[in-house]
């Protein structure tokens, strides 16, 4: 069991093998580095890539160019990917890219500008040139930029033995495939059977009679979103994908579509925080810069409502110094709830469990929680503070207003992103930053109004 577990860390990219990696590139030492490489996944030969600078890189390249395969140009982050590219020689790329399927070759080519573009286009053969320049000629973000031409078809009338005979005579099949997708004369898809049950019947079986349930399609020009949404919802492990006549152009794995959904909750998280859903850590000050300081801006716009709303009431704050010290918790815990309910919101839409159908029912739901959350906090407060500054009015007032603000939290955090969502904007975009404003704003009218009323 010892000697198995050496054998594990002994490929994992731990802080151990990168600094000895990076000392072998130091020194130019070709044969350390290619001793400490060579059993690493493509995966962590990218992240090495990503963890180093741009000078290490290089060296780094120099060394370990002719080592260079499809699979790793895959995995390097975009950030980085068009700069490895133009390190590499022109042979070394259209090696590497000769071995890659149309989809995998298509998101190299989406990240890269003009001049890279066509260092790779023109390393592939014809036929795989055209289906490349055909696959970006789908809009952005569709599934026929998703998909990968490489596809394995049989006449429904086929046999088991047939599509076996077929396959073992194949020249060439793609890299990856789970289903033989079958069609009529006009290449229309008409169902798929998985590679399973066709390994598991008998010869003379018909194929139409062995075809999944689950058969759909998607044509090329449909969202990769909606495309992602189809196969979690389904259960798919691919999905032919057709164009405007029904013919059958390509198809999508399920791999594909599990990048889409990563990339799409990645995406979510950024736009939460008020940072462009393009933002990695790998990029350079200035444009971390330009990519943070919009939203910085806007929140600096929204941040001055609280201080107008503030203002207001500055001869409350003064005859009552106290105040100004409870102010920040009321915010805060308005902040905090706020977040709580949008997360969950922004969730259950990208998912689809939020509706126009249901969302009556969620709504009012997060108005109960943020009243039961509004009067346990404020039993909890309300003594603290009476207890601090011996004044049971001030308890009073700031456990109303912890009621209003975390009802305030709740329903805004999921009636923000609803209402953006029927707008059409992505509900993720900036939602956190006019949440926080809302809380901010109510939390301090609530508890400023209320001490007005009732302490002065």
């Amino acid at each position: 069991m010892a000697d198995d577990t050496a054998g594990i860390d002994e490929i994992e990219l731990d802080e151990g093998r990168v600094a000895a990696l990076r000392i072998a590139v130091e020194a130019g030492d070709t044969g350390e580095v290619l001793r400490l490489v060579e059993p690493l996944h493509a995966a962590d030969i990218a992240d090495f890539l990503e963890q180093i600078d741009a000078a290490e890189r290089q060296a780094f390249l120099a060394i370990y160019a002719g080592e260079i395969d499809g699979d790793l140009l895959s995995e390097i982050d975009e950030t980085i990917r068009e700069e490895v590219i133009e390190s590499l020689p022109a042979e070394v790329v259209a090696d590497a890219v000769r071995d890659l399927d149309t989809d995998d070759v298509v998101d190299i080519l989406e990240d890269l500008e003009a001049p890279a573009q066509g260092r790779i286009l023109d390393a592939l053969d014809d036929a795989d040139r055209v289906a490349v320049e055909q696959a970006m000629a789908y809009p952005e973000g569709s599934a026929g930029r998703l998909m990968q031409r490489e596809v394995v078809v049989a006449p429904e009338h086929w046999t088991v033995g047939e599509a076996i005979d077929f396959l073992r005579g194949a020249e060439v099949l793609p890299d990856q495939f789970y289903h033989v997708i079958l069609v009529d004369p006009r290449m229309r898809p008409l169902a798929y059977v998985t590679l399973g049950r066709i390994l598991s019947a008998r010869r003379e079986a018909s194929l139409r009679d062995l075809a999944e349930e689950s058969f759909r399609t998607v044509e090329a020009t449909e969202k990769e979103s909606e495309v992602a949404y189809i196969f979690n919802q389904y259960h798919l492990i691919s999905c032919p994908v057709v164009d405007a006549a029904g013919r059958l152009v390509g198809v999508i794995t399920i791999d594909d579509a599990m990048n889409v959904l990563d990339e799409e909750h990645e995406a979510d998280m950024l736009l939460l925080a008020g940072v462009s859903e393009e933002a990695s850590v790998l990029d350079g000050p200035f444009a971390t810069m330009r990519q943070r300081l919009p939203w910085l801006v806007v929140n600096l716009l929204t941040a001055s409502i609280s201080a107008v709303v503030i203002s207001r009431f500055e001869d409350t704050i003064a005859a009552i110094v106290a105040l100004a010290a409870l102010m920040p918790i009321v915010a805060s815990t308005g902040g905090v709830a706020g977040t709580q309910s949008l997360a969950v919101a922004v969730r259950a839409l990208a998912a689809r469990d939020l509706t126009s159908s249901n969302a009556r029912r969620v709504v009012l739901r997060e108005l109960a929680v943020g009243a039961m959350n509004g009067l346990a906090l404020a039993a909890i407060i309300g003594l603290a503070a009476w207890g601090l500054f011996g004044d049971p009015w001030i308890g009073a007032v700031l456990a109303a207003a912890m009621v209003v603000n975390q009802i305030v939290a709740a329903l805004g955090g999921v009636l923000v992103p609803l209402t953006m969502d029927k707008l059409g904007l992505d509900p993720a975009l900036a939602s956190g930053t006019f949440v926080t404003t809302l809380t901010d704003v109510m939390g301090f009218l609530a508890f400023l109004g209320f001490a007005t009323l009732v302490l002065i």
